[in-house]
């Protein structure tokens, strides 16, 4: 049996794809590695072949016609037979002495009478022309080495501080039991496999370790800012899906609640900001609608959201009140070093 499943969405990814399989199949036998060709026009599927041909019982290479990341991770939640389930874009990878302590520790809670639901890890931005790299860290919010329960969260996440997909590793039952599906054909998805699973999940671990190195640097990259600009409306369609996901009656404490709306404050913030750099009248128009589709939709959440410190900045009315929240933006992104 499969301990972890990793899944390599890729597409047009045979220029780079190699490093991200190379460093997830050193955990052996006890890893299945999924690199799914998602209809690439380049050598992507033969490359997959090569490795699926040099590594059997361990890559396995799947191609279908092309159906964007989200249906690549669709794919790989139906084909996964490991117990547990991550995704590793094309362009990333997993850092060598954390995954082996990663997959130390699934043996451990597998081996043990409890039943975990997700691990959480750190993540680095691996910034091209960055020497000092920055890492998303959770030092002092959860308990380390050890499952835990929502009730023992240490300290809520501050508006700096957040979990990608890239922190986590599923229990992938988890992921079929609350029928995540991902739209196709559409970017920022990672946004929906961070957010609504966390609604369901009951135990969690906080292993600290820099596990996934998430590149910055090509400029045709999904999150480079102008490129995310120009999907604007792929980032709201994603950002609404969010909201609809979202479900407080299945939190079992005021943590796991804050977890949710501090996940979705940082992406209706993303939101708001790209709107606002956009400044045309059309623009600022669908960021009123987006915030009235939140309002509509759920006015507790909604409340909660725009009462914060972040929800206030993203809503000063003028010209002063976006120049106040862009700045504010591109000094959080100066910091962290995320396009």
């Amino acid at each position: 049996m499969k301990i972890l499943t990793i899944a390599i969405p890729c597409y047009n990814s045979a220029a780079y794809m190699r490093k991200a399989i190379d460093h997830a199949v050193v955990g052996g036998e006890d890893v299945e590695v999924l690199v799914i060709d998602d209809g690439s026009r380049d050598e992507t599927l033969e490359v997959a072949r090569d490795y699926e041909r040099r590594f059997p019982g361990i890559v396995r290479a799947i191609h279908q016609e092309n159906k964007g990341h989200g249906g690549a991770v669709n794919t790989g939640i139906r084909e996964a037979t490991g117990i547990y389930y991550k995704v590793c874009d094309s362009d990333d990878w997993l850092d060598y002495d954390s995954f082996i302590s990663v997959l130390q520790a699934l043996r451990e809670v597998i081996a043990g009478p409890r039943t975990l639901d997700t691990m959480i890890c750190n993540y680095v931005y691996d910034k091209v022309g960055v020497k000092r790299k920055r890492m998303m860290r959770y030092v002092g919010c959860f308990p380390e080495n050890r499952i835990f329960t929502w009730d023992e969260m240490e300290k809520k996440l501050n508006s700096h501080r957040y979990v990608l997909m890239h922190s986590l590793i599923y229990r992938t039952n988890l992921l079929r039991e609350c029928g995540l599906e991902l739209p196709e054909h559409t970017f920022y998805v990672d946004n929906l496999v961070a957010f609504t699973p966390m609604s369901y999940v009951k135990t969690l671990y906080y292993l600290n370790v820099p596990l996934y190195r998430y590149y910055i640097g090509r400029d045709d990259q999904s999150v480079n800012e102008k490129v995310m600009i120009g999907r604007i409306d792929q980032q709201l369609k994603v950002t609404k899906l969010m909201i609809d996901s979202y479900r407080p009656d299945l939190a079992r404490n005021w943590n796991q609640s804050e977890f949710m709306v501090h996940y979705l404050s940082i992406i209706m913030t993303v939101s708001s900001v790209l709107l606002l750099r956009i400044n045309t009248e059309e623009s600022l128009e669908k960021k009123k609608e987006l915030w009235d589709y939140l309002k509509k939709k759920d006015l507790i959440l909604y409340l909660r959201i725009r009462r914060s410190f972040i929800g206030r900045i993203m809503n000063i009315p003028g010209k002063a009140g976006r120049d106040v929240a862009i700045q504010g933006y591109k000094l959080t992104q100066k910091f962290y070093g995320f396009n």
